[in-house]
């Protein structure tokens, strides 16, 4: 540290890596947005990525913020280093640094709060990186003539200008093609997959954005399981037209004709974009829902369908055991399509019969040598889960019959189990169910929730724009944040302590600790 130009160099060379790391994730999320990348790894990993990018770039910020002020020639103090047109050295290309610093600070926050902040705030936000890549470059050229001289930085800065240019002119190019992403996530229920919504927004109850779509074929996936096809409904009355992006674990809800609306988890690959893929199993005591579609739906038929959604998203893991029970096979299904060749899985399939199996035979002859298929008409020992999971190292994902997860749980460490259920689990409060004032603060309404009756109900009553599904507590779809109040979970979606983190809720079955609660909604 003898050298008196060595804050000089660091600050110089900190600036330069730092618009490199914003160049590569600026052009990483572009990339990721567009699904390019979707068949190098599995979709967490790459958003950790660009995660860990645009982290990198902000230490790499306030470090080049740091040297600048301990540098014994520029001598730049906390308030010109903070505060535009506070230095007389080149006021104006610092003065955009340190705008796209602000900017890039704010895109980092709300990356953070994400699960709190309104959706359509979050992409505001977040589409200012776009500005700050430009500032920087502005920066970065007109603050150092020194530098922006040289060879060596004018291929550096062609480069990274260049390559940004580029991704963005993919990004717009394929964004009829790309859809918005996903927002939410699954669990089950009866017939096929229930999934609930995610952490909602700051902005109250998750709304997803409904469509009309067409069903273009409908076929045996197993006994009693009806594969559908279904695709958007274009402008002359035909299929066509892009969706949304989704992730594996993903749903959607189908608006039945008679009134129902249904839940089923996508079991197609997520990067085919031109129609969804679900699976309906015909329950023996069906309230009206796969019945209905296996008596009815006939290719033809329009459907009002919304999502999707997603609450069972693939986390990123080097190896994965997947066990599915029956027709949860559907979100697992779409979770192996989701995986490079490279990644180590295996799937442990259960089912009475496979003939009863929904898409056994496709996936035995495209991955034969990972599956183990249990069915019981063939075994006369039971399913022993034991020997399977017995010291894995595996991240664990489960989908079935209550018995078959209850099961694998109980010998599965938590931190690597990830199920979805298909009914509730019965719970019970040691608080006694009380009258209730409830609040909504954004729709400026206060009403009394009587003791016999659900927050739902009394939401719905007085027009409250929430969802509610199965009302059982296991979609997930009424999903509200709580403000203030002390709920009382009896829902079966994802974990108390998680909830109570989120500061989320689900009224159809929950209530309150006191009288009193208010909702963001």
């Amino acid at each position: 540290m003898n050298d008196p130009q060595i804050w000089w160099y660091i600050s110089r060379a900190s600036a330069l890596i730092a618009w490199a790391l914003m160049t590569l994730s600026v052009v990483w999320g572009i990339l990721l947005s567009t699904r390019i990348m979707r068949r190098i790894d599995n979709p967490g990993w790459l958003r950790d990525l660009h995660s860990y990018l645009g982290g990198m770039t902000l230490i790499m910020v306030a470090l080049h913020m740091v040297t600048l002020m301990l540098d014994g020639f520029l001598r730049y103090s906390l308030t010109e280093v903070l505060v535009p047109f506070a230095k007389d050295y080149r006021p104006v290309p610092v003065a955009l640094g340190i705008l796209a610093f602000y900017i890039l600070l704010a895109v980092q926050g709300s990356s953070l709060l994400i699960a709190r902040l309104p959706r359509k705030f979050w992409k505001v936000v977040h589409y200012a990186s776009y500005a700050t890549l430009i500032l920087v470059s502005l920066h970065a050229g007109w603050a150092s003539s020194k530098d922006a001289g040289s060879l060596w930085y004018k291929i550096l800065a062609i480069a990274l200008i260049g390559s940004a240019t580029i991704a963005v002119v993919i990004r717009v190019v394929t964004r009829g093609r790309t859809g918005r992403a996903p927002t939410a996530a699954a669990w089950t229920h009866k017939s096929g997959i229930i999934p609930s919504v995610a952490p909602v927004a700051a902005g109250g109850p998750l709304m997803p954005a409904t469509r009309t779509m067409v069903v273009a074929s409908t076929s045996q996936a197993a006994d009693g399981v009806l594969a559908i096809r279904l695709v958007p409904l274009g402008s002359d009355g035909s299929g066509g037209g892009a969706l949304p992006v989704w992730y594996p674990g993903a749903h959607i809800t189908l608006s039945l004709p008679n009134g129902f609306q249904r839940q089923y988890s996508l079991c197609g690959d997520p990067a085919e974009r031109d129609h969804f893929d679900i699976a309906v199993l015909k329950t023996r005591h069906s309230e009206g829902g796969s019945e209905f579609i296996h008596a009815n739906l006939a290719p033809g038929m329009t459907l009002q369908v919304s999502g999707p959604l997603n609450h069972f998203e693939l986390e990123p893991a080097s190896d994965y055991l997947f066990i599915a029970g029956g027709i949860g096979i559907t979100p697992i299904k779409a979770m192996i399509e989701s995986l490079p060749e490279r990644r180590h899985w295996r799937l442990l399939y259960a089912g009475r019969s496979r003939t009863t199996m929904a898409f056994l035979e496709e996936l035995l002859q495209r991955y034969p040598d990972r599956i183990t298929v249990h069915a019981a008409d063939e075994q006369d020992a039971a399913l022993d889960i034991a020997s399977l999971v017995v010291d894995t190292q595996a991240q664990v994902y489960c989908c079935g019959p209550e018995s078959l997860m209850s099961s694998t749980a109980a010998l599965v460490p938590a931190a690597q189990m990830h199920s979805e259920r298909f009914v509730a689990v019965e719970r019970t409060s040691n608080v006694s169910a009380q009258v209730i004032d409830v609040t909504c603060r954004k729709s400026k309404k206060e009403f009394v929730v009587g003791a016999d009756q659900s927050i739902l109900e009394a939401m719905e009553l007085n027009g409250i724009p929430v969802l509610g599904s199965c009302r059982k507590g296991v979609c997930g779809t009424c999903e509200v944040r709580v403000v203030e109040g002390e709920p009382v979970h009896l829902d079966s979606v994802m974990p108390d302590a998680e909830k109570d983190s989120l500061r989320v809720m689900y009224p159809c079955v929950s209530r309150a600790v006191g009288k009193e609660l208010v909702l963001d909604v």
